[in-house]
């Protein structure tokens, strides 16, 4: 874990590797809360029976933007930042969702610094994040799910 004093400590670790989280299980209860929240339910997020008759491997997949929703809670096992006010997700340069994750697959974040400046009381935080879907009898090796170039503005403490 990188772990920091401020916010512009990011600048110094521009291009580094922050390593990869734990994989998590992505299940039909998370996938069925989040079209529950969103109003996303196409059947092949939430028809478990339909996805049986209908799917290529018979099971449902999790929705892009849900995955990408996961990475802010992931990425606290990759940094944390000792003193920091505000946060937050300014959005993203890219995304690209590059393969489908079917209910029961394991995923993990994989994140690498682009860079940081100073913006404010703190700083403008560039990272690319990439959700591994972990090798399984259905697929041939590890291989990204999604993409994304991500920004997030982090005010300094006090």
């Amino acid at each position: 874990m990188l772990n920091l004093v401020e916010p512009l400590d990011f600048a110094r670790h521009a291009g580094a590797d922050l390593g990869v989280t734990d994989w998590m299980e992505i299940t039909q209860q998370q996938i069925d809360a989040y079209a529950e929240l969103t109003g996303d339910d196409h059947w092949i997020h939430v028809d478990v029976a339909r996805a049986a008759r209908e799917q290529p491997d018979g099971r449902t997949i999790a929705h892009g933007l849900f995955l990408l929703g996961l990475i802010p809670r992931l990425q606290r096992q990759l940094f944390r930042i000792e003193k920091r006010g505000a946060g937050l997700n300014y959005g993203y340069e890219t995304v690209r969702f590059t393969a489908p994750v079917p209910v029961g697959s394991n995923i993990r974040l994989h994140q690498q610094v682009i860079g940081a400046t100073a913006k404010g009381t703190g700083a403008r935080i560039e990272l690319r994040s990439t959700i591994e879907l972990q090798a399984s009898e259905l697929q041939a090796s590890e291989k990204p799910a999604l993409v994304a170039h991500g920004i997030l503005l982090i005010a300094r403490q006090g």
